[in-house]
């Protein structure tokens, strides 16, 4: 069993930063890619960013790119996603989520991946 847990989220004004952590449980999370996704009401949930097991190699959405930094630091298992310059349409439950399938990174599909955060919710007021 994984247990992934978020923290971070919160209400800012439309340019501002917040900077969401998820700690994850386990000897295994170096050996995983990981992913950011979200959920806005009423709509289903996307893809943000992902982030290869070593952190080598990064990849984001197109309406996320530029703005939002996704790191990880394996030692302390935890994966982050800092975000900038904050839009309302930014408005979401941000969750973070373990890659399973192995497959060729990037992966962005919701599918493939198998354990998740509960959420943290992230609010951008104009």
């Amino acid at each position: 069993q994984v247990l992934l847990q978020e923290s971070g989220g919160g209400s800012v004004q439309a340019g501002g930063s917040l900077r969401l952590s998820c700690a994850a449980s386990g000897r295994t999370f170096s050996t995983y890619d990981m992913g950011w996704f979200r959920q806005a009401p009423g709509k289903e949930r996307e893809f943000v960013a992902t982030i290869s097991r070593s952190g080598g190699r990064v990849y984001y959405a197109d309406s996320v790119k530029g703005r939002f930094t996704i790191s990880r630091d394996n030692a302390k298992n935890t994966v982050y996603l800092q975000m900038n310059s904050l839009k309302p349409e930014d408005t979401a439950v941000y969750y973070c989520a373990r890659e399973a399938s192995r497959s060729p990174f990037p992966v962005v599909v919701r599918h493939e991946y198998d354990y998740w955060g509960q959420g943290t919710q992230v609010t951008v007021s104009s």
